[in-house]
């Protein structure tokens, strides 16, 4: 993980911030300005530097200038509400990798950050030095009939606020269609924070959802903002919505119908404008029948319902599914980009995908690491039909 030096005039920005890059597992050290930041990295190393661009005492383009004269090499992230072409240009001139515009969609900053300090580690081979970041792609492939139906929806529902639930197997890209009502709606310039329901302890999630007020239990040691606050003013993902235990179901009903929230141990309300987007791979009926899930929240979440179909529904995507694969894969993990023989991909077409397109696409990663060139129906003997689930 990094330590990285943050420098920005906006309090909640820097909290934010100092959050979300602890969560994530790095070091932030967190300034308000940039005289401040100069003298930081004067005295510390630091793997990244991310700096507004609009900052008292010292600006964020002439901080980007210093830096680079103390350390050449010093890889710059450049933030700021003023989006205009000089800005972004001008900044890149000083020496910035990459320019992000305010306000920060977080996923976008975590790829930016990744970037960044692979540039760090590899700065001959890494291409894309000058290229500001452009928002990462959320492309929804196929072109089969219920994947038409699917993105239909997504046209019809995107422009307004209507909740949205997304129900589906795992791994049929039920985040993908989220990120896509996301980036196609009034939102997409403003955070899209996701929460996976079922990774998070019954004992937390209602923290993750909502934060906590220093001091508010035993290990709440600092002051923290919950998922809610975080998405305010974009959009809230939260995923595996049926895992949710019934104590956090019922304040989020709360929140949904007031559109306020209460940290953990604080006194007042915080009013939120936030956008919900829920999915999950169980029968929610089931569950209201199990009374492990609230049918109020339910009527509340699923105003609309889009499923997102199984590959085994749509076994006429799997080429094009292919062809993306090879391509991002061999990006990725930079192995040879190898061919399939018709034959080969027949046969992944007639195999039962219990993981969907999760498991697709890792199979056809051990294709690509392990098989011959092109691949063949002997490849897809030895390094796919063993390791199938059956169902």
């Amino acid at each position: 993980m990094a330590k990285i030096l943050v420098a920005d005039d906006e309090r909640s920005v820097r909290t934010t911030l100092k959050e979300l890059l602890e969560i994530e597992g790095h070091t932030p050290v967190i300034v308000s300005d940039g005289r401040a930041a100069l003298a930081e990295f004067k005295t510390t190393k630091f793997d990244l530097v991310i700096t507004d661009l609009k900052m008292p005492y010292l600006s964020g383009d002439k901080l980007i200038a210093e830096l680079k004269l103390l350390d050449p090499n010093v890889v710059i992230i450049a933030i700021s509400a003023y989006h205009q072409i000089p800005n972004v240009v001008g900044c890149m001139r000083e020496g910035a990798i990459n320019f992000i515009s305010k306000p920060i969609e977080f996923n976008t900053l975590l790829t930016a950050i990744a970037e960044a300090l692979t540039y760090r580690d590899n700065p001959k081979n890494n291409v894309q030095k000058s290229r500001p970041l452009i928002e990462p792609k959320y492309e929804m492939i196929g072109t089969s009939a219920p994947m038409e139906e699917v993105r239909q929806l997504i046209e019809k529902v995107a422009p307004s606020d209507a909740r949205v639930l997304i129900t589906g197997e795992n791994g049929t890209g039920k985040e993908l269609v989220a990120h896509a009502i996301h980036n196609k709606s009034k939102r997409n310039k403003a955070p899209f924070i996701t929460l996976n329901c079922a990774a998070i302890p019954a004992d937390l999630i209602e923290s993750e959802l909502f934060g906590h007020e220093k001091g508010s239990f035993t290990s709440a040691i600092k002051l923290r903002l919950g998922k809610f606050e975080q998405a305010n003013g974009g959009t809230l993902f939260l995923d595996e919505i049926g895992d949710m235990n019934i104590s956090a179901q019922a304040k989020v009903l709360r929140t949904l119908e007031e559109n306020k929230i209460s940290r953990i141990g604080a006194e007042n309300d915080i009013n939120i404008d936030v956008r919900v987007i829920c999915a999950t791979n169980k029968s929610l009926s089931e569950e209201i029948k199990n009374g492990s899930f609230r049918e109020d929240l339910y009527h509340r979440l699923g105003v609309i319902v889009i499923k997102v179909p199984s590959l085994n529904q749509r076994t006429e995507d799997i080429p094009l599914l292919i062809n993306h694969f090879v391509e991002q894969v061999c990006a990725k993990i930079n192995v040879e980009h190898k061919e399939f023989t018709p034959k080969a991909i027949e046969m992944l077409q007639k195999y039962p995908w219990s993981g969907n397109i999760r498991e697709l696409r890792n199979v056809i990663e051990r294709l690509l690491v392990l098989g011959e060139n092109p691949i063949d129906q002997t490849d897809i003997e030895i390094y796919v039909e063993p390791y199938l689930i059956q169902l």
